[in-house]
């Protein structure tokens, strides 16, 4: 069988190859495998300085001091720490005061479903749907703005349109209001430029697979305002300034490190590179009016695009297509048959909805790549349509 051609990059990465020789020398005797808490020993030493490393090289890639970095299993644990630490901590101190959250229709399941637990726990609850062009905006998060509003939790970038929400306006709106901010930057980091020096936000999740680096390593920064103001959510041991507990995996922070590094090298001819593939794609695709674009056309990450291909059912377009390894939506929600959450948001019927693929690309894409994948889709659409 004919490997496909991977056009799943959102889902996750393959690893870099500096990244996975870095990550082999901690992992063997006659390399750095020690305990980065064991202090007491040089093996120890050596560990702790790979890791400081690592949170340096993450910290230079969103423009935030390496104190701000707390390391985790990925974004899903990052999402859970900041949303579920900030407003337990603040039912702790305000038992009083019933919080308020602000998050939206079309984030991440991690945010979804976090957001939901709390509510079920008595929390109120506020879901703001974006508007036919996919977007949320600064004016909705003031609109929904309450006295007991504590928390507002908002994706950078939607990791099924590939849309991006002007953080820095949101961000801004936050802190007037002295209101936490936290944005789960999974489809952004390492992908397009992130200043948090710019971008006055409290709290942001990222994870190492979605930009070269290994599964089971993320990070959340943590501003140093807030970060006396979040309850831990694993206890033992106080590692991480007492925020997230376990032995730290060395192996996996010295390549989200060195994923980090490599980002910052190219991120820029990478984002030229894959705006140039988008093009080509929509372009070959597009051109005779028989496909939709979900995805908006200029607020949006090069590497993600979300067609509609009206007419024709989606499951067997995504299985007719077996030569292209491409999504129907998020892969936390892959298993489903039911229409995408984020597209019915945007207020696309069922039939819209599951006629809808995403493409991704990523720095291993080709233009010969691309090339193949509209004949693909010309081909299976003449066949399905026929």
């Amino acid at each position: 069988m004919q490997t496909p051609v991977y056009f799943d990059y959102a889902a996750t990465t393959p690893v870099d190859p500096v990244v996975a020789q870095a990550m082999t020398a901690c992992l063997t005797l006659d390399g750095t495998f020690g305990n980065p808490a064991s202090r007491s020993h040089l093996f120890g030493w050596k560990a702790e300085e790979a890791v400081e490393n690592a949170r340096r090289d993450v910290a230079d890639l969103i423009g935030a001091d390496p104190r701000e970095i707390v390391w985790t299993s990925g974004a899903t644990e990052s999402d859970n720490l900041a949303i579920k630490g900030v407003v337990e901590h603040f039912r702790a101190e305000h038992p009083e005061t019933v919080p308020h959250i602000i998050s939206s229709a079309i984030e991440h399941k991690a945010v979804v479903d976090t957001c939901e637990y709390l509510a079920a726990t008595g929390a109120e609850l506020t879901m703001l749907k974006p508007g036919a062009d996919g977007l949320i905006t600064v004016a909705q998060v003031a609109d929904a703005l309450r006295p007991n509003t504590v928390l507002v939790s908002l994706m950078h970038v939607n990791n099924e349109l590939g849309n991006i929400t002007d953080i820095a306006a949101i961000a801004d709106l936050c802190r007037s209001n002295n209101i936490i901010y936290h944005i789960d930057a999974s489809q952004s980091v390492g992908k397009i430029e992130i200043d948090l020096r710019a971008v006055d936000a409290d709290l942001l999740s990222l994870s190492a697979h979605k930009f070269y680096g290994p599964k089971g390593a993320g990070a959340l920064f943590v501003r140093r305002r807030v970060s006396t103001s979040i309850a831990a959510q694993m206890h033992g041991g106080g590692h991480e300034r007492g925020l997230r507990s376990g032995t730290l995996a060395t192996h996996q922070i010295v390549g989200l490190g060195a994923a980090a590094a490599r980002a910052r090298q190219v991120l820029t001819d990478d984002a030229q590179r894959l705006s140039a593939l988008r093009t080509r794609l929509l372009d070959g695709v597009m051109s005779d009016g028989a496909a939709r674009l979900n995805s908006h056309s200029a607020e949006c990450v090069p590497g993600i695009v979300n067609i509609c291909f009206p007419g024709v059912d989606g499951e067997t377009l995504l299985i007719a297509l077996n030569k292209l390894a491409v999504s129907s939506g998020s892969a936390c929600t892959s298993a489903s048959v039911a229409p995408s959450y984020v597209l019915a948001a945007l207020g696309l019927s069922d039939a819209d909805a599951l006629s809808s693929l995403r493409f991704s690309m990523g720095r291993y894409t080709t233009e010969a790549e691309v090339d193949f994948a509209i004949a693909e889709i010309r081909r299976t659409l003449a066949q399905l349509q026929g």
